[in-house]
């Protein structure tokens, strides 16, 4: 792999400018969480035992969770709770993404209910500068059944056939009034056996409201071995239809479900052979999307490294602007802030994803980022050891002070 370089330096081992928005407490605070999530005992066992006690709701155990990993990973329990979070990544010129990270509802009440609270976060966003996007997952607004057994092609009841079209009208709502307040809309993406219909929603929404500019992204999981082509294709789709595409590039979430389910049912699992092919076709698909910058809008959805500086140097060698508005980097809320910060301090456009929520409602999502930081092989997990260094560092500054 090549060595990447840059006009202006920029280090992603900076733990000065990664760290500079917390104070001694908060880093220590943030060194012990990290420490916790690093070893796999504790992720494994305190997983377990949180899952019991919000079962059958023990004592005490909600507020030390909203103290530590809650805190440290999501904005608050509503969007209201979230405005000291945007307000302080926005002083270090990062934008945030609201993404209410509610999981696993199942009735016609919670859906609708969960639209209203997206449209909350897209109004939220209307005419903020530090809000440049708003995100929503379709199972949110949609049973998960129903969009299988469409993907499926199974024929719908009558019943079903109403709650298809209450989905429709829902995501339509969404992505109107994105398109009305002129605000960015990303459309996560999901398991591959629901993918499908999540596209067809998403590209439809691209050829109503992206005639003027990308406002509506669908997500491209480069960790399938189908979707560089499938990027491609939707590209010439939307150049045949006349409208703007919006990526946001991303590796992918469902690594472990996928194979499972592809084994189980006996089909070819989708995810790509190896972490070096995932890799490749990520970063051809950057150099895609940069290509046909003209037409395609990008959210880098990563945490890698290397991606980010692809990208950078990519917009350097075409002579775009850091602050185009055609080109995001997108990180997750507590984590990669090497990445964040150094990004924004070097003047390119940054967001960060914040997931909001009733704690017992965000569990899902800290649980898998508590997975995702646990220790690989023995060795210290990145964002472990980078507190570590900051907290070493500002120990000698205070001595040579």
């Amino acid at each position: 792999m090549e060595v990447l370089t840059q006009s202006v330096p920029m280090s992603f081992e900076d733990t000065a400018t990664a760290f500079e928005a917390q104070s001694d407490s908060q880093l220590n605070k943030t060194y012990w969480l990290f420490w916790a999530m690093n070893s796999n005992f504790l992720v494994k066992y305190g997983t377990a035992f949180l899952k019991f006690a919000f079962k059958y709701r023990l004592p005490f155990v909600k507020n030390i969770v909203r103290n530590t990993i809650f805190e440290h990973f999501c904005g608050g329990e509503n969007i209201e709770d979230c405005e000291k979070t945007i307000q302080e990544l926005a002083k270090y010129h990062i934008g945030a993404i609201l993404d209410y990270s509610v999981e696993g509802e199942k009735n016609e009440k919670s859906f609708d209910a969960t639209c209203e609270e997206i449209l909350h976060t897209i109004e939220k966003a209307d005419h903020n500068p530090n809000i440049p996007f708003s995100v929503f997952k379709v199972t949110g607004i949609a049973r998960f059944g129903l969009l299988e057994k469409i993907q499926a092609g199974e024929k719908l009841t009558e019943s079903e056939q109403t709650e298809w079209e209450r989905v429709q009208k829902r995501f339509d709502a969404i992505c109107r009034k994105a398109y009305e307040l002129d605000v960015n809309l990303l459309v996560d993406g999901e398991e591959t056996w629901i993918q499908d219909v999540i596209d067809r929603l998403t590209y439809e929404a691209m050829e109503k409201y992206n005639k003027q500019r990308a406002v509506i992204y669908n997500t491209y999981q480069l960790y399938r071995s189908d979707m560089l082509d499938n990027l491609k294709k939707a590209f010439a789709e939307a150049e045949s239809k006349g409208y703007f595409l919006g990526a946001k590039l991303v590796r992918g979430a469902y690594m472990e479900k996928e194979a499972e389910r592809a084994e189980k049912l006996g089909y070819k699992n989708p995810i790509q052979p190896s972490k070096e092919s995932c890799d490749r076709d990520f970063n051809e698909a950057t150099h895609f999307c940069m290509e046909h910058l003209d037409k395609i809008s990008i959210c880098l959805g990563t945490h890698n490294e290397y991606s980010n500086l692809l990208l950078t140097q990519l917009m350097q060698e075409k002579g775009i602007a850091r602050d185009d508005k055609r080109i995001y980097f997108a990180q997750l809320f507590g984590m990669s802030d090497q990445i964040s910060y150094a990004l924004a301090k070097a003047g390119y456009n940054v967001v960060k994803y914040v997931p909001y929520g009733p704690v017992e409602a965000v569990m899902p999502y800290l649980f898998r980022r508590a997975a995702e930081n646990t220790s690989i092989a023995g060795q210290s997990s990145r964002e472990f050891n980078l507190v570590k260094k900051e907290c070493e560092r500002r120990k000698q500054l205070k001595k040579s002070a």
